[in-house]
């Protein structure tokens, strides 16, 4: 078998609301989760409703650059 170019990516998603309270330090620390995606098929920065155990809630979770 031929190998191929790597297609899909490793991507960090990072809590948006933990992260607004973390200037003001009032969070104890910031939920991160790590994934892989489709480089080609989501080129946009991936942004999913995860659960952020910081905030005790679902909360809206978005990709960070490295």
């Amino acid at each position: 078998m031929a190998k191929g170019k790597n297609v899909r990516v490793r991507i960090i998603l990072e809590c948006t609301s933990c992260v607004r309270k973390s200037v003001n330090k009032k969070s104890i620390g910031i939920s991160r989760y790590i994934t892989q995606k489709n480089h080609y098929n989501t080129s946009s920065l991936l942004e999913l409703r995860k659960f952020c155990r910081y905030c005790n809630k679902h909360t809206t979770h978005r990709e960070i650059k490295k």
